[in-house]
C-alpha cells in the first residue's frame, strides 16, 4: 500500500511495540495521546476510518471511544479493541452509527483461567503473606499461621462465558462443588445454575467474578452480595473493577463481613485505594491476568488482523455483539 492510499487510523494510546509497528506499516497513524491531539482531530478527523484502542504492554490509561469522539470522526468504520473487555468503547453508539467494534476473545481464555486459579489459591492459602513472613525474617521465631483451605469450599462463578467455562474445567480437577450465576443456563455446563446472584453468594464459600464490564454489571457485587457471601467467604475478581462496589468491598474486608479477596482489577486503574493496599487479607495484582508474552502477542496480532481483514473488504474476525457485521465496499 503506498502512503497516499493508506487508510487513516487513530490510535488512542500506547500499544505493544509489535502492534504499533504493524499499524505504521499499513496505516497513516494519528495519536490521540499526542500533545497536539485536538489539532490533529480537527484536521484529520474527517478522514479517519479506523481506531485502535486498548492497553498494551506499555500500560497507561485508555482514552474512551465515546459518542463525542465519534462525532469528530464522521468517516469512522471500525474500532479494533485490545482485550476481551471493550467497556472503554461505546459499542451501542457505534452500532447505531454502523461502526463495527472488535475485541480479542479466545486467545486469552486459558491464560486468564490459569491466573484465576492461582489467585484463588494464593488468596485462600495466604501465599503472599507467607512469603512476606519469610522475607521479614520471622520464620526462625515461629512458623506462619495455619491458613484456610480450598478443600472445604464450594466455589461459585459469576459469568459462564468462554473464560468462565475454562475456570470451571480447572476447578473440577480439585474435586470441589461448583455453581454459577448467569442470566440463563449455559449450554453443556454440568454445574448448578443460579439465576439469583444473592442465592449463589449465600450457598458458596468462594465467589469468582468473570463478567463483562459496562452499565449492566456496574457494582453488581455490592454490599448485599458480600453480606450473603459471609465471614468465611472469599471474593476473586478477574473481570472489571467496575463490577465490584469497591467502597463496599473495603468495608466488608475491614469489618470481617467476608474473609478475604483476590483482585486483579480495580475501579480506577492504575490507582488502587490506599485502604485496600493497607489490608492484610487481600492479594492485589496489577491487572495481569492475560499478561504473558505469548498471549499478549496473540491479542495484539488479532487487533491488527481485524483491521487488515476489514480494509481488505472482508468481515471482521471477532466483532462484538452490539455492532453490525458487514464487509467494506
Amino acid at each position: 500500500m503506498s502512503a497516499p492510499d493508506r487508510p487513516e487510523l487513530l490510535q488512542t494510546g500506547p500499544m505493544m511495540a509489535m502492534v504499533e509497528a504493524q499499524l505504521k506499516q499499513h496505516f497513516t497513524v494519528h495519536r490521540l495521546d499526542a500533545p497536539d491531539a485536538e489539532q490533529v482531530l480537527a484536521e484529520a478527523g474527517p478522514r479517519i476510518r479506523a481506531v485502535a484502542t486498548g492497553v498494551g504492554s506499555t500500560g497507561g490509561g485508555v482514552r474512551r471511544v465515546t459518542a463525542a469522539l465519534m462525532d469528530k470522526l464522521p468517516a469512522l468504520e471500525i474500532v479494533s479493541n485490545f482485550g476481551v473487555g471493550y467497556d472503554a468503547v461505546d459499542a451501542e453508539e457505534a452500532g447505531r452509527r454502523g461502526v463495527v467494534v472488535t475485541n480479542t476473545p479466545g486467545v486469552l481464555d486459558d491464560e486468564v483461567a490459569d491466573l484465576t486459579i492461582a489467585l484463588l489459591l494464593a488468596t485462600i492459602r495466604r501465599l503472599p503473606q507467607a512469603d512476606r513472613h519469610l522475607r521479614a525474617g520471622k520464620w526462625p521465631s515461629g512458623g506462619f499461621p495455619l491458613s484456610p483451605t480450598l478443600r472445604d469450599r464450594t466455589v461459585g462463578i459469576v459469568g459462564m462465558g468462554r473464560i468462565g467455562k475454562a475456570i470451571g474445567r480447572r476447578l473440577a480437577g480439585f474435586g470441589r462443588p461448583i455453581a454459577y450465576h448467569s442470566r440463563r443456563p449455559a449450554e453443556g455446563v454440568p454445574y448448578a445454575h443460579y439465576p439469583d446472584l444473592i442465592a449463589l453468594a449465600r450457598d458458596v464459600d468462594a465467589l469468582i467474578v468473570i463478567v463483562p464490564g459496562g452499565p449492566e454489571t456496574n457494582n453488581m457485587i455490592n454490599a448485599e452480595v458480600l453480606e450473603a457471601l459471609g465471614p468465611k467467604g472469599v471474593l476473586i475478581n478477574v473481570a472489571r473493577g467496575s463490577v465490584v462496589d469497591e467502597p463496599a468491598l473495603i468495608k466488608a474486608l475491614q469489618d470481617g463481613t467476608i474473609a478475604s479477596a483476590g483482585l486483579d482489577v480495580f475501579a480506577d486503574e492504575p490507582n488502587v485505594p490506599e485502604a485496600l493496599i493497607g489490608l492484610d487479607n487481600v492479594v492485589l495484582l496489577p491487572h495481569v491476568a492475560s499478561a504473558t508474552q505469548v498471549t499478549r502477542d496473540a491479542m495484539g496480532q488479532l487487533v491488527v488482523d481485524n483491521l487488515l481483514a476489514w480494509f481488505a473488504g472482508e468481515p471482521p474476525l471477532t466483532p462484538v455483539p452490539e455492532t453490525p457485521v458487514r464487509a467494506t465496499v
